[in-house]
């Protein structure tokens, strides 16, 4: 998996105190399986959704210069984390059904909406809080503009949209998962990288 550039302290100094993942980023390279073990420590209840959505919008903005200041005005909209608990809470159980996470995705676009987190993003922290490896079927998968543009259209997601209905994305990790015998987030990957489908 292709590491991003994460400047560590550039993001420690600008987010709030209480929200940098301990040992998160030290080598200045964030790979999806680092993403995934600040959500595994998530689930176990051992960090808190903000230091989660930290780790996951550190992972998504990488070197962007307006990241921080994005990722601080969401965190900064949800002083307790609090929001973002209540959304997230759903995808902390062992099996997530593709009702739950059509629930959870309609609750992130509810107004008002945290600032900042449109689908491109918060569907990244579905990923990482509600992905089960190896048990196949309908898994959430992140949905951006890249992706989107890329998927044939009996995937039924608006090419140029940027705020897609949950039944678009639901309707895309069906077809996602209907490509492969595989892992369904390794059609996302090629998606997003412009490789054909295995």
């Amino acid at each position: 998996m292709r590491a991003i550039t994460v400047d560590r302290q550039r993001w420690v100094d600008y987010l709030p105190g209480d929200c940098w993942p301990s040992s998160f980023a030290e080598t200045g390279k964030v790979t999806r399986s680092d993403v995934f073990q600040v959500a595994d420590q998530w689930r176990a209840g051992d960090v808190s959704s903000r230091v989660f959505t930290a780790a996951v919008l550190a992972w998504g903005y990488g070197m962007t210069g307006y990241g921080r200041w994005r990722a601080g005005r969401t965190l900064a909209a949800d002083p307790d984390g609090t929001r973002l608990q209540s959304m997230l809470e759903p995808l902390r159980a062992e099996t997530i059904s593709g009702e739950a996470l059509q629930s959870v995705y309609s609750a992130f676009l509810a107004r008002p909406r945290l600032p900042w987190l449109g689908p491109a993003f918060f569907t990244k922290l579905i990923y990482f809080a509600g992905y089960r490896r190896g048990t196949g079927g309908i898994q959430p998968l992140i949905l951006d503009k890249i992706v989107a543009g890329r998927l044939p259209a009996d995937a039924g997601v608006r090419p140029r949209a940027w705020l897609w209905t949950s039944t678009e994305w639901t309707g895309y990790l069906k077809w996602a998962a209907d490509q492969t015998t595989g892992e369904p987030d390794e059609v996302e990957m090629a998606l997003f990288a412009g490789q054909p489908l295995s």
